[in-house]
């Protein structure tokens, strides 16, 4: 259903997503010049927060086929439990092999995680007009290059979960390690700007550690069913509990 419908549901969120950017410059944090050139500079930045992970999402499709057999990989990480191989073949006309379940659900949390986390950033960060203060373009630069690439890999994970790809799981888990990476470095990063608001560090503070709890909670509730689970061992390493 997700696939059949994928180019409806990219043109709602970019619609939806348009409309949201639109209100955002209409009210910068300091008056924006008149002029083709800051108009543009003005709308550059939400282009690349909405624009990016789309492209991520189109090239993961692009990259893996559909219908496409792709090789195991040589060393296993997932080494919990006690497994027999399969072979592709045996493996896909077994009933519990595809996205189905909470497979499914996985997926469609990565889906809705690039709405959330753009609503997030449209929330928190004012457009910046052509007045800023040095240490608020830093931060919504280190913000708007957190919300452009985070949700990028998660729409490139799910292009790779949609395919059925091996490598699903362990890119997964690498995005994950990179999402909360990415918010201590902005926490670091933001500490360096220099003297800034006190309601503006609380904001902060409050919207890094609420993206370092989501994706903890999402790791703690995901990981285990990535490892455990006979559907994901089937559909993406090709092997039954022994």
């Amino acid at each position: 259903m997700i696939e059949l419908n994928m180019c409806g549901i990219v043109t709602g969120w970019v619609v939806v997503a348009a409309l949201m950017c639109g209100i955002r410059i209409a009210f910068p944090a300091t008056p924006l010049r008149h002029g083709a050139v800051a108009t543009a500079a003005a709308f550059l930045p939400y282009l690349v927060v909405v624009g990016l992970p789309l492209v991520a999402l189109a090239w993961g499709l692009r990259l893996f086929p559909r219908g496409a057999l792709f090789d195991q990989p040589s060393i296993r990480l997932a080494q919990v439990g006690c497994w027999r191989r399969v072979d592709c073949l045996t493996a896909r006309d077994m009933s519990h092999h595809g996205l189905f379940g909470l497979m499914a659900s996985l997926l469609i949390g990565l889906l809705i995680n690039v709405p959330i986390r753009t609503t997030e950033f449209l929330t928190a960060m004012p457009a910046l007009g052509s007045h800023a203060p040095h240490w608020f373009t830093g931060i919504y630069m280190l913000m708007l290059a957190d919300c452009a690439i985070i949700s990028s890999l998660y729409l490139f994970a799910f292009a790779m979960a949609l395919r059925m790809h091996p490598l699903f799981p362990r890119f997964l888990l690498l995005v994950w390690g990179v999402d909360l990476l990415a918010q201590i470095g902005i926490a670091k990063g933001a500490a360096l700007m220099g003297a800034m608001p006190h309601d503006v560090q609380d904001a902060m503070v409050e919207l890094l550690s609420g993206n370092l709890k989501k994706v903890l909670i999402s790791a703690a509730i995901w990981l285990p069913y990535l490892l455990l689970s006979e559907r994901v061992n089937l559909t993406f390493r090709h092997r039954l509990p022994a």
